[in-house]
């Protein structure tokens, strides 16, 4: 069965591969006549190929809800997302606009408080968010950097434009699959690959380690990566990106803290390490510091990082511009540092804890999407249009009892892009989360993990809410 654009429906939707006039866009033209030669039967059985490959790889993450302890891999659709080399700039420039000025916010944040002095970001926001660490005030990472790994989530809207949907600066993580999905797709697709001269991704693994070495106390630093372990969802990636730097991977039993400074338990002895990459949550780095139960750090680490005897990457506290409260203020904290208008704007956002917004929240609750301001994975949220009224009266009574806790937005209509069902190919809300390196310069590979929602209809793209991935091609 061969493809035809007949049967693909774009209505309502910005679709990135058919223009408003049915006619294909000239950066999928090629991908589509080749389509059309190749045929769903075909496709299906590479569908099924590439299927294998990730199970081989061992690209699976576990879901904590499903208790069934079972391990999935993050569905790969073989059409690769095609991004025009001109839409990537534009993401480029407002990713390292907004990195900058997140960064500068962070630093004033725990420092010198000029921006919630001039009152542009409400004090109470800062203080009363659950990611701000007090422990954190006075801080000076090295270049004044916090978050050094950034993964940003990008929609495009059905007026075809860019926009922010949230930021991440913790522990970002989906670059693995970034890496992977490229190798996998290559082989599926070689003279498509070839023919359409897409831009690199397979250099991240060494931008990362160069990040990382630049922000050594040392000029030859030992680097790990830290893991909470093999039952973390992430894990596959943590043991990969360890892997392909060349760096120690480690759990928080495996150091200790000796005299403030860092050492990797051995068979030969203790061996000191300098940056430690972590993909451990603030709150669990440290039993002496933060939660006092916490069997995932390393008793004395705070302290070693705050004299400046480890690099920790990212820094902690650099959760607080996380926060989907403070997300509102993003524009005008961008406006605050660089003097710029965002590149990338946000998506209009109600904040529940004033008045008016509160109001309007709970009288259309039903249009909105709500989230929890600390909540991410897709958990802790309500589409309103797709929400039952049992479910938006809980939310309502959570909402009054805490308004704090919760922003509201529209409901976007995300871009769709071709994508491979049984038995014909559909289009499916995707989003887009590029990652940004940020040591003594700013380094953002021209490729992205692109999240596609693969039940028709539905605007979740989280994995583990059933989304899966596609590679994104960046093309001239």
């Amino acid at each position: 069965m061969k493809f035809d654009l007949s049967d693909y429906e774009t209505k309502g939707f910005h679709d990135e591969m058919i223009g408003e006039n049915g006619s294909v866009r000239p950066h999928y033209k090629l991908f589509q006549e080749i389509i059309q030669k190749v045929g769903l039967k075909k496709l299906n059985f590479l569908q099924h190929s590439a299927d294998r490959s990730q199970l081989s790889l061992g690209m699976t993450f576990n879901v904590y809800s499903d208790n069934q302890g079972i391990e999935r891999i993050l569905h790969l659709d073989i059409i690769p997302r095609i991004v025009s080399g001109k839409d990537w700039d534009v993401i480029d420039r407002g990713l390292r606009q907004r990195i900058i000025a997140l960064n500068l916010f962070i630093d004033d944040i725990y420092n010198d408080q000029r921006i919630l002095k001039d009152n542009i970001v409400p004090k109470d926001l800062i203080f009363s968010s659950a990611t701000y660490l007090k422990q954190c005030a006075g801080l000076k990472p090295p270049q004044n950097v916090w978050s050094h790994i950034t993964g940003t989530d990008i929609i495009r809207g059905d007026d075809g434009k860019f926009y922010v949907l949230e930021d991440n600066l913790r522990c970002p993580s989906g670059v693995s699959y970034m890496l992977e999905n490229r190798e996998i797709l290559k082989r599926t697709f070689p003279e498509l690959f070839e023919r359409l001269k897409v831009r690199p991704v397979y250099n991240y693994a060494h931008y990362l380690r160069d990040m990382l070495e630049s922000v050594s106390p040392v000029s030859a630093p030992s680097i790990a990566v830290l893991t909470p372990g093999i039952y973390n969802s992430a894990y596959f990636e943590h043991s990969y990106l360890a892997q392909q730097m060349g760096a120690e991977l480690v759990e928080g039993r495996d150091l200790i803290v000796q005299n403030d400074n860092v050492y990797m338990i051995t068979t030969k002895g203790l061996k000191r390490i300098h940056v430690i990459y972590r993909r451990v949550d603030d709150d669990y780095l440290d039993p002496l510091v933060f939660k006092k139960d916490s069997l995932l750090g390393t008793p004395g680490l705070f302290e070693a990082y705050r004299k400046g005897n480890v690099v920790l990457v990212n820094a902690p506290g650099t959760g607080v511009a996380d926060d989907k409260a403070v997300y509102a203020y993003v524009p005008r904290i961008i406006k605050y540092y660089l003097g710029e208008d965002p590149i990338l704007p946000n998506v209009h956002t109600y904040l529940c804890s004033e008045k008016n917004d509160l109001t309007y929240v709970i009288e259309n609750i039903d249009k909105l999407v709500v989230k929890l301001t600390d909540a991410s994975g897709g958990y802790g949220m309500l589409i309103g249009p797709t929400s039952t009224k049992a479910e938006q009266k809980e939310f309502v009574k959570n909402i009054k009892r805490n308004p704090r806790n919760y922003i509201a937005q529209p409901l976007i209509n995300f871009s769709r892009v071709p994508t491979l069902t049984e038995n014909s190919i559909e289009g499916r809300h995707v989003d887009l989360r590029p990652y940004v390196l940020y040591g003594k310069e700013i380094k953002i590979v021209p490729g992205a993990l692109t999240r596609v929602a693969l039940k028709k209809g539905s605007v979740v793209v989280n994995s583990s809410q059933g989304g899966g991935s596609k590679d994104t091609w960046v093309v001239d």
